[in-house]
């Protein structure tokens, strides 16, 4: 099982989440600001970071911040648990690189499903597995993506993300279909968790951001167009 940092400054909500992971089998390291959570990130690496947005010394989207400036900790998948519940909030979180969004009041059995979830797109798949689609490589040994042969960074959702997409060319994707397969969950108002994720997988893409375009009304469809063509919107 994982090794999961919490990074929460309210003591009774750590041990909750404490106590949740570890009956999962998981073990807890627990930090009580954000400094300290960045100082055992890099020195112990886990497998998942929680992180709260309201912590003293540096908050959460500080310490993802300097997460994702860090070799050693930009690819460790991160989760936010926070009362920060606007819209704005969500989106600027995963904006950052988080790989999911969790408001409190929360339900510790779901926060631990969606644990569950990161964790397994985050794996490996055994073998050398290299899928090759027009100017994208997909190495799902490693869980490297290359564009014209050059690696871009993915997280792990967004690699799970864009397999889907491409496995299922010139198909409209319902929303809930891609959040159920992808997130493991297909509620509305989560819906801002996908969009934010498309719009960084554009902007991943370079000049193939066109690649993925939204059905309104629907969801998205991915198509190998030409380089040149014009560019798809964010929304």
């Amino acid at each position: 099982m994982a090794t999961i940092l919490i990074a929460e400054d309210d003591q009774a909500i750590s041990e909750l989440v404490t106590f949740n992971l570890e009956r999962a089998g998981h073990t807890a390291l627990v930090a009580y600001d954000g400094l300290t959570a960045l100082d055992i990130a890099q020195k112990q690496a886990p497998d998942l970071i929680i992180l709260d947005q309201m912590m003293p010394g540096l908050d959460g989207q500080g310490v993802l911040r300097e997460l994702k400036r860090d070799s050693r900790t930009q690819n460790i998948p991160t989760l936010f648990l926070t009362a920060k519940a606007q819209t704005e909030d969500r989106i600027q979180g995963l904006e950052l690189g988080a790989d999911d969004y969790v408001t409190k009041p929360f339900s510790p059995k779901e926060l631990v499903l969606r644990i569950a979830g990161i964790l397994k797109r985050s794996e490996a798949t055994p073998g050398h597995v290299i899928s090759e689609y027009g100017p994208f490589k997909f190495d799902k040994n490693s869980l490297k993506f290359y564009v014209d042969n050059e690696e871009i960074d993915l997280t792990g959702t967004e690699f799970k993300l864009m397999v889907f997409l491409v496995e299922r060319e010139d198909q409209d994707l319902n929303r809930n279909d891609l959040l159920s397969y992808v997130w493991g969950y297909s509620h509305h108002a989560q819906s801002r968790t996908l969009d934010t994720h498309m719009k960084r997988l554009r902007q991943k893409l370079g000049k193939y951001s066109n690649c993925i375009a939204t059905v309104r009304g629907i969801g998205y469809r991915f198509t190998l167009t030409p380089a040149d063509a014009p560019e798809s919107s964010d929304s």
